[in-house]
């Protein structure tokens, strides 16, 4: 695959353009993320100078997926649309050594990289995007039980501690 690069340090006004991989990078991307295929991909990317010294990354990702299915094991198609967004820091705050680490509010804002592959960025933001458990429409999700031969599966109902206080409590209101 052709690789577009940015060298923040180049981009001085506004940069807008589109990536619609082919067939053979859409099926190298597929394996690499592991998944069955990608049947259609497109990102349009816009990136700008922001604020003093930081650059802005906008993107739209629209792509047709096909995974397998958790419970029937057949292929399964999803179509993803998402918006993407990247706030490059020049001057991040550096982290003292072995400080407590808070989450930022902004989960966008990265440090500055001297160079931007916006192949890199539409992978991780399709990665980002998959469906964690693909299901066939109609499948219901399936339910398993694993236990040592000779005792019974744990329900759902026996792992809610509360529900026999509840109904000793239901019990208990009744008698008055």
């Amino acid at each position: 695959m052709n690789t577009t690069k940015f060298r923040l340090s180049e981009v001085k006004s506004t940069q807008a353009f589109s990536l619609a991989p082919d067939a053979q990078n859409r099926d190298a991307l597929a394996a690499e993320l592991d998944i069955l295929g990608i049947k259609k991909l497109t990102f349009s990317v816009e990136i700008a100078p922001y604020q003093d010294r930081d650059w802005r990354l906008t993107a739209k990702l629209g792509a047709t997926v096909v995974q397998t299915c958790v419970v029937t094991l057949e292929p399964v198609s999803t179509r993803i649309d998402v918006e993407i967004s990247r706030t490059y820091v020049a001057d991040m705050p550096e982290e003292e050594i072995g400080s407590e680490v808070e989450m930022p509010e902004d989960d966008t804002i990265e440090e500055a990289p001297a160079e931007i592959e916006i192949e890199k960025v539409m992978a991780e933001a399709l990665s980002l995007a998959l469906p964690d458990w693909p299901r066939k429409e109609g499948v219901e999700p399936m339910e398993m039980a694993v236990t040592e031969p000779g005792t019974d599966p744990l329900k759902d109902e026996d792992l809610k501690p509360f529900a026999g206080l509840k109904a000793l409590k239901d019990k208990m209101s009744d008698k008055k």
